[in-house]
C-alpha cells in the first residue's frame, strides 16, 4: 500500500473513534441530566436549608447561620440516635455477612435442594422494606403479637419487646439482617465460584485440612467479595429508614430512631425543615466517611485468584 494511502487509512479510523467516542459521550448526557436534577441539585439545595429557619411549607424563612448545626450538637436526642444509627449500620453489616457467608459456603456444594435454599433465602430482598417492617410488626406486637401468644402459655403477662429501648433497637437490627442476608449470600457464591478449583486440590495434596483451606484460600481469595458487601450492607444500614418506621415509628420517643427517621420527623412532625437539613447533611458525611474509608481499607487487603 503506497504512504500516502496508509495514512489516509489510518486518518480515517481515527476519525471514526473520535466519532464513535463522542456518540458515547452523548450517551452519557441523559444519566447525567437525572443525577443534576435528582441527586445534585436537591443536595446542594439542602446545604442551603440548613443555613435558615425554613419550615417546609412557608414562602418566607431567614437565614440563621450555623445556629442549625450548633442545636444539633447540643441535642440530647442526637447522641442516642448517633448511637442507634451505627448499630444498625454496623450490626447488620456483621451479622449479613457472617450468616450470608455460612449460607454461602454451605450452598456452594453439591446438594440435591440447593437451588431451591437459595431462592427460599434470597426471597426476602425482593419484598418491600415497609412491608417486611409490618410482617414482623405483628409477631413483636404487644397485644395479639404471635411472639407473645407464645410466652403467654407460660407466663401471666405479655413483654413489650418494641417498647423496650434496650431491645427494640437489636429487633430491628434483626429483622434488616433477616431481608438483605441473601445479598451478602448471592456475592459470596459469586466469589466462591471464581476461585480455581486448583487450588484447593493442591492445598489438600499439601496435607490441609477444611479448616487450612479455609483460611489461606477460600478467606484471602473472596476479599473483593467482602469489599462489596460490607460496603453495600454499610450504605444500607446507616440509612435505615422503613423497618424502624413500620415497627416502632422511632419509638418510644426517639429510642429507636435513625437519623434518617428523625430528619424524617423533624421535617413533616414538626416542621423544622432547616434543622431536618442539617440532619441529612451530618448522615450524608457520616456515610460517606463511614464507606469511603471502609472501601480503602477493604480494597488493599483484596487477592485475585
Amino acid at each position: 500500500m503506497p504512504v500516502s494511502a496508509e495514512r489516509q487509512t489510518k486518518s480515517g479510523f481515527f476519525r471514526r473513534a473520535i466519532r464513535s467516542k463522542s456518540v458515547l459521550n452523548l450517551l452519557y448526557l441523559p444519566a447525567l441530566i437525572l443525577f443534576g436534577i435528582f441527586i445534585f441539585y436537591p443536595f446542594i439545595k439542602g446545604i442551603q436549608i440548613s443555613f435558615t429557619n425554613w419550615d417546609g411549607y412557608s414562602q418566607e424563612y431567614k437565614r440563621v447561620g450555623l445556629s442549625n448545626y450548633k442545636r444539633m450538637f447540643t441535642d440530647p436526642d442526637i447522641i442516642k440516635v448517633i448511637k442507634n444509627t451505627i448499630i444498625y449500620g454496623i450490626g447488620s453489616t456483621v451479622f449479613q455477612n457472617m450468616i450470608g457467608l455460612a449460607y454461602a459456603l454451605f450452598l456452594n456444594q453439591s446438594i440435591r435442594t440447593r437451588g431451591i435454599a437459595r431462592t427460599v433465602i434470597y426471597l426476602p430482598v425482593i419484598i418491600s422494606p415497609l412491608i417486611m417492617g409490618y410482617v414482623w410488626y405483628f409477631f413483636f406486637q404487644f397485644q395479639g403479637g404471635a411472639i407473645n401468644d407464645f410466652l403467654l402459655l407460660f407466663q401471666d403477662q405479655p413483654v413489650n419487646l418494641l417498647g423496650d429501648p434496650n431491645i427494640n433497637v437489636w429487633i430491628i437490627t434483626f429483622v434488616n439482617t433477616y431481608q438483605y442476608l441473601g445479598i451478602a449470600m448471592v456475592l459470596f457464591l459469586a466469589g466462591l465460584q471464581t476461585i480455581p478449583k486448583d487450588y484447593y486440590e493442591a492445598a489438600t495434596i499439601d496435607g490441609a485440612g477444611a479448616f487450612s483451606r479455609f483460611t489461606n484460600v477460600t478467606w484471602p481469595l473472596l476479599a473483593p467479595s467482602f469489599t462489596i458487601s460490607i460496603v453495600l450492607n454499610l450504605i444500607g444500614g446507616l440509612k435505615l429508614f422503613d423497618i424502624i418506621t413500620a415497627m416502632t415509628n422511632s419509638g418510644p420517643g426517639y429510642a429507636s430512631a435513625s437519623l434518617s427517621t428523625l430528619m424524617y420527623q423533624l421535617y413533616f412532625g414538626r416542621q423544622d425543615a432547616g434543622y431536618a437539613a442539617s440532619i441529612g447533611n451530618l448522615m450524608f458525611v457520616m456515610i460517606s466517611v463511614v464507606s469511603l474509608t471502609s472501601l480503602l481499607y477493604l480494597r488493599r487487603r483484596e487477592v485475585t485468584a
